[in-house]
C-alpha cells in the first residue's frame, strides 16, 4: 500500500482540454497518473442521488476512490438549535451521498467560536460530534464509512490538531483530516521540517493509535497567511507562505503511513498532486 495522490475538484486544465462535466473527471485523472478524488459540497448538497450514483459509477470504472467535503456551513459549536440541527442534517445527508458515490470519507468543518470562549465552544463541539458518530454507529449507519473533521487555518475556528485529534479520539469511525496548509497558516509558518509534521503524526498514533492514523486524510496546499491565520490558497509555484511537500512525504515514508493526499491548489490541483506523486514515489525509491 502507497499514499494515494490527486485533487479537489477540477484543474482550469481539465476543462481547457475540452472536459464540461464531472463525469468525465474519473478518466481524465486515470490518463493524468492519479489515483484519487475529492467531490465537494461546500455550498451545499446541490445535486440528485441519481446523478452521485452516475458518477460514482464513472469514478469506479476508471480506478478512481472518491471522497466527499460536507458544506462549509456545519458548526458544531452552534448555539442556535435550528441552525445546529441543520448541521446534523448536513452529515446525516452527506452519508446519503457517500454510499450513492460507493466513497467511505466525509470531510466536515468542526465548528466555530462564535461569541463563546474557545475552551466552551471545543467541547460543544467535541462532545457533539462524539455523540452524534456513537448513535449513527449503533443505527448501522457508519459501516465502512469514516466521518472525518478537518484541521482548520483561521483562529476563530475549531480545529487545531490536536482539537481534531480529540474530537477523533471518541469513536473509531472518526478520521482526521490534516489540512497541512491550514495548519501552517494557523501556525503562521511553522512546518518546515520532517520533524515537525513527525509531531504531528505522533501526536496521532498517541491519541488514535497507528491504525487510523497510518489511512489519515490529508489535505495539501500552498496557503497565503496573516495575523489571523487563512488567507487564501496559492499554488506550487509560490516561494513565500509555504509549506513544501518534501518534509511531509520524509514523516510518511519514516511511518510507512498510507493517508489519501488531496491537493487544494488554486486552479491547479490535479498538476500540483501529480507533482507531489512524483516527489514521493522518487523519495520512497530512495529508501
Amino acid at each position: 500500500m502507497k499514499a494515494l495522490f490527486g485533487p479537489s475538484g477540477n484543474s482550469e486544465s481539465f476543462y481547457l482540454e475540452g472536459n464540461e462535466s464531472t463525469l468525465q473527471a474519473g478518466k481524465w485523472l486515470k490518463n493524468k497518473n492519479l489515483d484519487i478524488y475529492e467531490y465537494s459540497f461546500g455550498r451545499g448538497y446541490r445535486m440528485t442521488i441519481e446523478t452521485a450514483q452516475k458518477l460514482g459509477e464513472e469514478f469506479k470504472k476508471n480506478g478512481i476512490e472518491v471522497s466527499l467535503h460536507a458544506p462549509y456551513f456545519v458548526n458544531f459549536a452552534s448555539l442556535d438549535d435550528d441552525l445546529l440541527g441543520k448541521t446534523y442534517g448536513y452529515i446525516k445527508t452527506g452519508i446519503k451521498f457517500l454510499k450513492a458515490f460507493g466513497a467511505t470519507r466525509l470531510i466536515f468543518h468542526p465548528g466555530s467560536t462564535g461569541d463563546l470562549e474557545r475552551e466552551e465552544a471545543f467541547l460543544l463541539t467535541k462532545n457533539r460530534i462524539g455523540e452524534l458518530a456513537n448513535n449513527l454507529e449503533q443505527q448501522g449507519l457508519l459501516n465502512g464509512i469514516y466521518l472525518c473533521p478537518e484541521t482548520m487555518g483561521k483562529s476563530k475556528q475549531i480545529g487545531t490538531y490536536e482539537e481534531v485529534l480529540q474530537i477523533c479520539a471518541q469513536n473509531e469511525h472518526l478520521l482526521p483530516t490534516f489540512d497541512f496548509g491550514h495548519i501552517n497558516a494557523l501556525t503562521q509558518g511553522s512546518l518546515k521540517t520532517k520533524e515537525d509534521y513527525l509531531k504531528i503524526f505522533n501526536r496521532s498514533i498517541e491519541l488514535i493509535g497507528k491504525k487510523r492514523t497510518q489511512i489519515c486524510h490529508i489535505h495539501f496546499s500552498k496557503i497565503q497567511y496573516g495575523e489571523k491565520g487563512e488567507i487564501k490558497h496559492l499554488n506550487f509555484d509560490d516561494d513565500k507562505y509555504g509549506p513544501n511537500f518534501e518534509p511531509l512525504a520524509e514523516a510518511i515514508i519514516e511511518l510507512n503511513l498510507t493517508p489519501h493526499i488531496i491537493c487544494e491548489s488554486s486552479g491547479h490541483m490535479a498538476e500540483d498532486a501529480f507533482e507531489m506523486k512524483k516527489n514521493y514515489i522518487k523519495l520512497l525509491g530512495n529508501n
